[in-house]
This record gives structure tokens, sequence and C-alpha cells, in this order.
């Protein structure tokens, strides 16, 4: 039976990718295929994902599944992406943002001359933020409201500053990361001993390599896209120099879209401004919010100009709603689809009958998982997934357990900045207005050499 849910999942899958590559509404094509597979996980009686409060009727039931991944979405990232969203939008409606890329242009007017070396070096910075927020998706909202503007104003195009937006949260790392709790767990170690003795390592070579492999693949594919859409690029220009005219508000208001960014880190247990405080991404939002109204009730005087430009971070957080949270639902029903027809048990299984070495099964394993990433979209699910059998295997295999635990677990995060269901995928690239499938294509070659690089390092230097 584990052999023909493994051939639905997979045709399931291929027909999806086909109708994603040719442009059929995504949310309705992940939808479908999620609740096919989990239907045929009734039939077949293989791992049938139950709701949390069943209805007593199988068909209620998958319909239930729909509304609690819609409620539990809402009330936990939903509600963050909505807000940043909105907040991204209000900066720009107030031109926040406009004056933060006109100042930042003076002190960066070095860049303009290499563009995509600044864009790079934002890796290895939204890295290290990365471990105080470790939230892909909520860091890369945040990176899109103040570093991306910033990026398209030095002249890169919009898909190679998302892309190295997403490169920043490649490496689910640091102490507060849920994947490193888990790979700590299994190997017995603490989450601080666990991300200085095995994470940082292998993560510090890895990086460079990543911000090589990105740096040439975005100035061939922008170089290749300006050949082929000149007269796109000429409107992109002219929004450029719009936006980095002087803005017809106080300097000061520059200090906005990065507000929320600067609170999250003041704010943070690795900074611990005020040890007693914690806050998290949605409520610094809000506050940041209300703060930037006070900034503009100030400068216009005005409580009409002020309540109207209220409005525009609602509109905002509709706008995404409608494009980013409800495509993150229909990946998630996607995701548990594949979860219930045994996807991962079933690569699990074949795999460790390919009748290879130790390293080898590994390193194989390590490129299951981040395909596995890509086609659910999580990092965490993939790890999550796989990760309690892995201590098993490694005893099998004759290897200690961190040296494929480690691999596989920065593999399921990588696999994630290339999969377009990916929350992070899908929530930076609906908020700047571009394709997560055009972005998702866009990382995907340098991730591969990535991940190849990761796993040879590793098992080299073992």
């Amino acid at each position: 039976m584990s052999s023909i849910a493994f051939f639905l999942s997979l045709s399931v899958t291929a027909i999806t990718g086909i109708y994603l590559y040719r442009r059929l509404n995504p949310q309705g094509s992940l939808m479908l295929a999620g609740l096919i597979m989990l239907t045929l996980a009734v039939i077949f009686n293989i791992q049938p994902v139950i709701p949390a409060k069943p209805t007593g009727s199988i068909i209620f039931d998958l319909i239930k599944i729909v509304e609690e991944t819609f409620v539990n979405n809402l009330a936990r990232a939903g509600l963050m992406i909505m807000t940043i969203g909105g907040y991204v939008a209000f900066m720009n409606h107030i031109q926040a943002t406009n004056a933060l890329v006109y100042i930042s242009m003076k002190p960066l007017s070095l860049f303009k001359k290499y563009p995509y070396l600044a864009a790079t070096i934002t890796i290895p910075i939204g890295q290290i933020l990365f471990i105080t927020t470790p939230s892909a998706t909520g860091l890369g909202l945040l990176l899109v409201a103040s570093v991306y503007p910033i990026l398209v104003g030095l002249g890169v195009s919009k898909l190679t500053a998302l892309s190295v937006i997403a490169a920043a949260t490649l490496f689910d790392q640091g102490p507060g990361s849920a994947n490193t709790a888990l790979a700590a767990e299994l190997i017995e170690q603490t989450n601080v001993a666990y991300f200085i003795t095995h994470q940082l390592p292998l993560v510090i070579p890895t990086t460079l390599v990543v911000m090589a492999l990105f740096y040439f693949n975005n100035r061939y594919f922008d170089k290749k896209d300006a050949a082929r859409l000149s007269a796109e690029n000429e409107t992109e220009n002219n929004k450029v120099s719009q936006s980095v005219s002087r803005p017809d508000v106080p300097f000061i208001f520059a200090f906005l879209p990065i507000l929320p960014l600067a609170l999250l880190i003041l704010f943070s247990p690795y900074v611990g401004l005020l040890q007693n405080i914690t806050l998290n991404t949605t409520t610094a939002m809000i506050l940041s919010l209300f703060i930037s109204l006070l900034f503009i009730a100030l400068h216009t005087r005005n409580l009409r100009k002020t309540f109207d430009a209220f409005s525009s971070f609602w509109k905002g957080m509709g706008n995404v709603f409608a494009s980013v949270v409800t495509l993150i639902v229909a990946s998630e029903v996607f995701s548990k689809g594949l979860i219930s027809l045994g996807f991962i048990d079933s690569l699990v299984e074949y795999s460790t009958h390919i009748g290879l070495s130790g390293i080898s099964i590994a390193a194989v394993f390590a490129l299951i998982i981040f395909g596995a990433a890509m086609l659910m979209g999580s990092g965490n699910a993939a790890f999550f997934s796989f990760g309690p059998l892995l201590p098993g295997i490694a005893r099998q295999l004759g290897m200690p357990a961190y040296s494929l635990i480690l691999p596989l677990q920065l593999s399921a995060s990588m696999g994630r900045a290339a999969s377009p269901i990916a929350g992070i995928i899908v929530a930076i690239a609906g908020v700047a207005g571009v394709s997560p499938i055009e972005l998702a294509k866009r990382n995907t070659l340098p991730l591969i050499g990535s991940i190849l690089f990761l796993i040879g390092y590793h098992f080299i230097t073992l």
C-alpha cells in the first residue's frame, strides 16, 4: 500500500506542478491537490489527517481541516504577515520609504557602481538578524520594508533584491530556532552548544559559497532579463529614479520603516535591553504604526489626513490576505495531503534500501529532505517529519548522530527558499508584486550548488 500511496502522491504533485507552470490559480491548484491527497489517504486508510474537532462525517472533516488551517494561520503567521504587509503599504503611502531610500543613497552611493555587491552583503547581515528574529517570513517581510527599497534604489532588479532577502533565511540556526531545538534534543545537547559546536563551523563556509553563487547568478539573470525586456527595464528605471527623488516629508520619517526591526532587535532575549519585557513581531508592527501616526499628525496637523493615511494600512492588510495568506493556507493543505499519503515515510524507507555506504546514504537523505522542503514549502515540516528517525538510522549506518542530523537540518531550511509555496517566498513576493514561482526559480540554481557544497564540505571535514 505504501508503494501505491507514494506513486499517488508523486502523480498528484507532478500534475500540480504542471498546473502551476501553466499559471493556473495557485491557491486553487494547491488546495484541490491537497484535498485530493487527503481524500485518497482516507480511502486507502494510510495516514488520514483528522481535524482537532471531528464532525462525524468524512466529507465534513475534510472541510474542517481547511477551516482549521485558515484559523491557525490567521491566529499565528497570518496576522503577522498581514500587519507587516499593511505597514509596508502604509510606509509607501506616507513616503517614509522614499525618505529612507533618499537618505540611504548618500552613504551608499559607493555601491551605485557595485549594486550586486551591496545585495550580496545583505545575506550575512540578514543571517545575523535571523538569529535574533527566528521567523523566516517575519524577517523577510521586515527586510522588504527596510532593505528592499534601498537595494532597488541602488539599481538591482526586484527579483535580485528579494532573492538575497530569501537567502538571508537559508539556515535555521541559533538557539531560538525550532529546528535547532529539535536537532539539539536528538543529539542530547543544549541549543547553544549545538549552535556553536556544530552549526557555525558548517554555516560560515557555506555562507561564503552562498554569497558567491547568488552574486553571479543574480547578475547573470538580470543581464539576461535586461536584454529580453528592455522596455520593461526602462519603466523600472524610471520608477527607481522617482523613488530616490527628495520626498515631501521630514527626513526623520526615514526611521519609520526600520523601526519595527529595531524594536525587535533591542527587545530580543539576545540583546536584552530590558530582561522582563518580551516583544513579538505583530506587537512591534502595531506599536510602530501608532508611533508613525503620531509623526503624521505632528507633521500635517490635520486629523483628516492622519486618518486617511491610517486607511492605507487596512487596505494593505486586505491585499496581503487576498494574495499571500490564502496561498499559505492552500500550501499547508497541500503539505498535509503529502504527509497523509506517507510521502516522507516512503522516501525514508526507499532510501535506506538503496544499498549505498553510510556517507552516501546521508548525502542522499540531505538531497531528499531538500526536495521535500521544496515540495512542502516548509523547512520545519520536512525536518520534523524526518528528524525523530535520524538517530536510529545513524546508528544503523555506524555514524555519530550529529553527522547525519546537522546536514539534514540545514538542508530542510535551504529547500524552503527554493519553494514557490513557502511562506517567506509567497509573502515577500506578494508584497513586492512579483511571482513566487519566478523568485523560487531564481533561487534554485545557487541553492543546488550550495547544498552540494554543504554536503561535500561536511563529510570531508568529519
